[in-house]
């Protein structure tokens, strides 16, 4: 029995880390700043220092404490995601920003490494084992202070492919977005479209007219049909209690006549009147008892003699 039990929780807790892991599969680094100068966003601590920004690509919350950052293609494990610090959920299709100051002292988002101006950075993130590479890139030397790279859309693209990413400089083409999505939309395409073929709102008001009215003949309907078998149960209810009431009077008619009726009284009467004339009988019956002449009183002396 326990080895059956052993052996359940330890699938169990396979599936689990199963599952963990796949999730961290949507974990992406989404946008990267080795130089950032004053035209940047600043940390915690009102420090310029470069960042790199982690974008969740799944559709659910995801736990990345536990897993691994480094630049050092050799060292996958070089700064682990401490545990315990709430902020290490990333909500779905949101980012996580984490600074390369080289001071981990500082809180749970200051890694203990530090990229280098002019020369290629190498970025990746690895599993909680250490071994599974979840993505990865290599920043570009040519990089200019105040640029990030960044994917050309949030968390879209494969693993280290420069296709993917592009320089941006902080341009109307190209924001530079830490903390907030790659591609930012300032018009909506569905509103763009009503206004272009009803610049005057008729259609909307129309249309909105017209499902108010929908949604109150729907409801008038509903009500209509849940007063009808409400009705419907009501009658029913009420032909049975009539038909049981006449089944009622007509057993009493076929068995209950006139003739009973009197029986019953009569022999109840008769009951009756021979209770009461018992309660007058008063019997007396002369007690009998066995005993010896010889200690009769009648037998001893009425008086003294008298001398």
């Amino acid at each position: 029995m326990k080895k059956r039990l052993l052996t359940l929780l330890m699938v169990t807790l396979a599936c689990v880390m199963a599952v963990s892991a796949q999730g961290r599969r949507g974990l992406r680094i989404n946008e990267v700043m080795i130089v950032n100068d004053s035209t940047s966003v600043v940390d915690d601590f009102g420090q310029y220092q470069a960042w790199i920004e982690l974008f969740n690509s799944t559709f659910a919350p995801l736990e990345i404490s536990s897993v691994y950052l480094t630049n050092d293609p050799s060292n996958n494990t070089l700064y682990p995601v401490p545990l315990g610090d709430v902020n290490t959920e990333i909500p779905s299709r949101q980012h996580i920003i984490f600074w390369a100051d080289g001071e981990p002292n500082k809180g749970t988002f200051h890694t203990n490494f530090t990229f280098t101006p002019g020369e290629d950075n190498y970025i990746a993130i690895y599993d909680a084992n250490g071994l599974s590479l979840i993505d990865e890139i290599v920043i570009p030397g040519s990089l200019l202070p105040g640029q990030s790279y960044a994917r050309k859309a949030d968390g879209e693209g494969g693993i280290n492919n420069p296709d993917d990413w592009e320089v941006r400089d902080g341009s109307d083409a190209k924001y530079i977005t830490p903390s907030s999505n790659n591609i930012i939309k300032s018009t909506n395409n569905k509103v763009d479209s009503f206004a272009e073929h009803d610049p005057h709102g008729f259609a909307m008001a129309v249309m909105a007219m017209c499902i108010v009215f929908l949604a109150l003949l729907v409801l008038s309907i509903c009500f209509y049909i849940i007063n009808s078998i409400g009705a419907n149960v009501s009658r029913k209810r009420k032909a049975k209690a009539l038909a049981g009431d006449e089944e009622t009077a007509e057993h009493h008619d076929e068995h209950d006549s006139g003739e009973v009726i009197a029986a019953i009284a009569a022999a109840l009467a008769e009951h009756l009147d021979a209770h009461d004339r018992e309660n007058t009988v008063l019997t007396i019956n002369k007690v009998r008892r066995a005993y010896s002449p010889w200690s009769s009183k009648i037998y001893s002396l009425r008086e003294l003699p008298r001398h």
